[in-house]
């Protein structure tokens, strides 16, 4: 039987290693988690080709500068939806070999039976937390923003309401207000968009980046970033 009534309280005075996409969810996941227990460090998956994430489509380089500001080290893998689930068991091994006893995820309607971070956590030795199972998604969001967190939006889905105006939008209350009237979950868990995260109360520093030209594949608009490397080499000394 599995102890989902563990899962919230996963992380609670243990070291962990969290399944991190930078974007909104897994990053509230990760304070929260920060805030119980002792991170060993952050789990990225890359597209085959290494050259983007796989669930927010972020370059390395961002990857990197969000991890350094967290002051976590970063694991990437790069791998196809066939080979994924192997890449990210070879990650958890080397993450339980540094020391960690629990995989934290960002998901908030995970079912109880047929969980894939269940079984992949088990198969590990790994205990799973999800700090935000269950949660009402307004209330997740509200949380996240009424934090300080500055997140993006970098993907929008345009067949469930969303269109590329949304792309480059910061989530404000007011705005996650206007999606909600517009019939668009506020947490996205349909899918209708993705964000990217440049700073809140677990960053030492913002994340400076350059936009660039939107691109459309289907129903899908992306807004694509680039860290900017100067300003990122300025930080110590300008305030971001």
């Amino acid at each position: 039987m599995t102890e989902a009534a563990d899962w919230k309280n996963g992380a609670n005075g243990r070291k962990f290693i969290a399944s991190f996409s930078g974007g909104k969810d897994s990053t509230l996941a990760l304070y929260k988690a920060m805030n119980a227990g002792d991170a060993v460090g952050l789990i990225v998956m890359l597209e085959e080709e290494g050259k983007r994430s796989r669930s927010h489509g972020m370059p390395p380089g961002l990857i990197r500068a969000q991890a350094e500001s967290i002051g976590l080290p970063v694991w990437t893998g790069a791998a196809s939806w066939t080979d994924y689930e192997r890449v990210f068991m070879e990650l958890l091994a080397e993450a339980k070999h540094q020391g960690a006893e629990v995989l934290v995820t960002g998901d908030l309607d995970v079912p109880v039976q047929d969980c894939w971070h269940d079984r992949v956590t088990r198969n590990a030795g790994l205990q799973l937390g999800m700090p935000l199972w269950e949660m009402n998604h307004r209330e997740a969001v509200e949380e996240f923003i009424r934090l300080g967190f500055i997140t993006i939006v970098v993907t929008v889905n345009t067949s469930l309401g969303m269109t590329e105006d949304d792309l480059g939008r910061i989530l404000s209350i007011g705005y996650i207000r206007e999606l909600e009237a517009r019939g668009i979950d506020p947490c996205g868990e349909g899918g209708e968009f993705h964000t990217t995260v440049l700073g809140g109360p677990i960053f030492r520093y913002r994340i400076p980046v350059r936009q660039g030209e939107i691109v459309r594949d289907g129903v899908y608009a992306f807004l694509p970033l680039e860290l900017d490397e100067r300003s990122w080499s300025e930080r110590e000394t300008k305030d971001l």
